[in-house]
């Protein structure tokens, strides 16, 4: 009964994660309509480059919501470990269309900073204030659930970093109602599109090493086999591998040579080695396969074959 209670509590949280969630999507697509259909008008290029970027966030925000709604299905008899993988896919797709983006404004922004073309700045002006109340809005409702949340914090995070830049895009239109300094509308583009560049690298590096089974950053191989090693009774250690599923999990498989006389110890082996990868590197799926022969077998050889030669 106590747990029943706890979790449906726990669900509350969730559903009200989750209708912030879409109340945010659509705020943030309206502004990336607005700036998107402003920017045209004013022919003002931040004003898109502020778009893309809110359009990015709307999209993060759509990942947030499918990644909470595919955690709760779990795994399934054919995609055994869930749909984790799906999110980085996901993210590695959208990141590559980021950075074409990105370039492309960049280039514009390049262009445009050597032959400075008219502005409407007061339409860049309102449309940037839109932005940023609708950022504002959308960060007061993250904000509860961005305290306990990792995937909630990233939201949010974006949203600020969208609120920031459209300041930005309001100083620079009114700069330009003020003194007609149009070259503040490149500049501004330039800033947007490195922000947006620099922040979709990062991201993209760590999809790919993710896809890639690379191992992560922080756990040394050597150092990792050397621990498993350290554990009473295990001999050898070897065919190690370390990668993860998606940025939460890490995953080992490895062999694991004992003796045979300690085959009754197997279990309590296992279990040591297992205490050993999760507390010290956060491994909390291992598969290992166990592999008998006498712990000085291999010195053996090496000295036999040594006499032979001899």
């Amino acid at each position: 009964m106590g747990h029943n209670h706890h979790h449906h509590h726990h669900s509350k949280i969730d559903d009200s994660s989750i209708w912030k969630l879409w109340v945010s999507i659509f705020l943030n697509l309206g502004i990336t309509l607005a700036q998107v259909i402003g920017g045209l008008i004013s022919n003002s290029l931040s004003l898109l480059s502020d778009a893309v970027h809110n359009f990015n966030d709307s999209m993060s925000l759509v990942t947030t919501l499918v990644t909470k709604k595919i955690a709760k299905k779990g795994a399934t008899s054919s995609k055994t470990f869930g749909y984790k993988r799906a999110e980085i896919i996901g993210a590695f797709v959208n990141l590559i269309t980021l950075v074409i983006v990105a370039l492309f404004l960049i280039k514009e922004g390049i262009e445009r900073f050597f032959v400075p073309e008219t502005i409407d700045g007061l339409t860049m002006f309102w449309v940037a204030m839109i932005g940023l109340a609708a950022n504002l809005i959308t960060a007061a409702l993250l904000w509860k659930n961005s305290k306990d949340d990792l995937n909630m914090r990233a939201a949010f995070i974006h949203i600020l970093a969208d609120a920031i830049s459209s300041v930005g895009v309001i100083i620079g239109g009114w700069l330009i109602i003020k003194y007609n300094w149009y070259v503040v509308d490149a500049i501004l583009t330039l800033l947007i599109g490195s922000y947006i560049l620099w922040h979709s690298y990062h991201m993209l590096r760590e999809a790919i090493e993710i896809l890639m089974e690379a191992k992560p950053d922080n756990i040394d191989i050597t150092e990792l086999t050397t621990s498993m090693q350290s554990v009473d009774k295990v001999c050898d250690v070897h065919h190690v591998h370390v990668w993860r599923l998606d940025e939460e999990s890490t995953l080992l498989e490895s062999h694991i040579v004992i003796q045979k006389e300690d085959l009754h110890l197997m279990e309590e082996i296992k279990s040591a080695i297992k205490k050993v990868l999760h507390d010290e590197y956060h491994i909390t799926h291992s598969t290992l396969e166990f592999e008998f022969e006498p712990c000085s077998a291999q010195d053996h050889q090496v000295v036999h074959q040594h006499e032979h030669h001899h």
